[in-house]
């Protein structure tokens, strides 16, 4: 696997804001009663960071990657992305933001099964009415290692090569910023491992911004802070500094 310090190494000064989080709260009406799912979260992020998101299953990982793609809505609070603040862009704006900027690895893949492998991977490119799509798509799949599988269906693919797909998907268009949620969790461990090398080799070449969550303590080290959410609040691990 890649080593912790190769990942922790950014090329690049980290000097334009990409995520910020202010006094974000997200909580569900019950019949009689409210359930808060995240409280007061600040959380600033750089150009080229990673970051690891850990925390028990319902602990609110999933909801917080769903309001930083604009697929859920805050209770209060505000999201900035490109200092963009969410609550004021129209469905449209909020598209054409998602389009360009933001990239997104499900942990059950969500490619089309009605496309090819190529066509998939070819979609946000098609969506953004980008030049020599197929190439560039082609491109990447080889960069993955599924350029024999380009017009392979999701169905005649392993989870492994669906979720390789999935990735080049996100990334093809070179997006600011990644979000990944437990991306190998309906892998084995082997298969799991690739993925992860793959997911932050091509982070490192595209300079993304990536938001990862993850229930793997392994995994989690690679990034270069890591959050906790505990009863609905980020907290950062104080002892994951990134070495001189």
């Amino acid at each position: 696997m890649t080593s912790n310090s190769a990942n922790k190494t950014s090329d690049t000064a980290q000097t334009k804001t990409v995520v910020d989080l202010r006094q974000l709260n997200f909580s569900y009406e019950m019949q009689e009663s409210k359930l808060d799912v995240l409280i007061d979260v600040d959380l600033t992020l750089q150009q080229g960071e990673t970051v690891a998101i850990l925390g028990p299953s319902g602990s609110g990982k999933t909801s917080l990657l769903l309001l930083l793609a604009g697929l859920e809505q805050p209770t209060g609070g505000a999201i900035l992305l490109d200092d963009k603040d969410l609550a004021k862009l129209d469905a449209d704006a909020m598209a054409d933001l998602r389009r360009d900027s933001l990239g997104i690895v499900f942990q059950s893949f969500h490619l089309v099964p009605s496309l090819t492998a190529l066509g998939n991977v070819m979609l946000p490119l098609e969506i953004a009415e980008r030049d020599n799509a197929r190439e560039t798509a082609i491109a990447i799949l080889e960069r993955v290692g599924l350029g024999e599988r380009a017009g392979h269906y999701p169905t005649q693919l392993s989870g492994g090569e669906q979720q390789r797909v999935a990735i080049a998907r996100a990334l093809v268009h070179k997006p600011r910023l990644l979000l990944a949620d437990e991306p190998t969790g309906n892998l084995d461990a082997k298969t799991g491992e690739r993925i992860i090398e793959l997911l932050f080799g091509l982070n490192r070449e595209s300079g993304s911004t990536m938001i990862l969550v993850t229930h793997d303590e392994s995994i989690a080290a690679q990034c270069q802070r890591i959050f906790r959410l505990q009863q609905g609040r980020l907290v950062e691990d104080a002892t994951d500094a990134i070495s001189a």
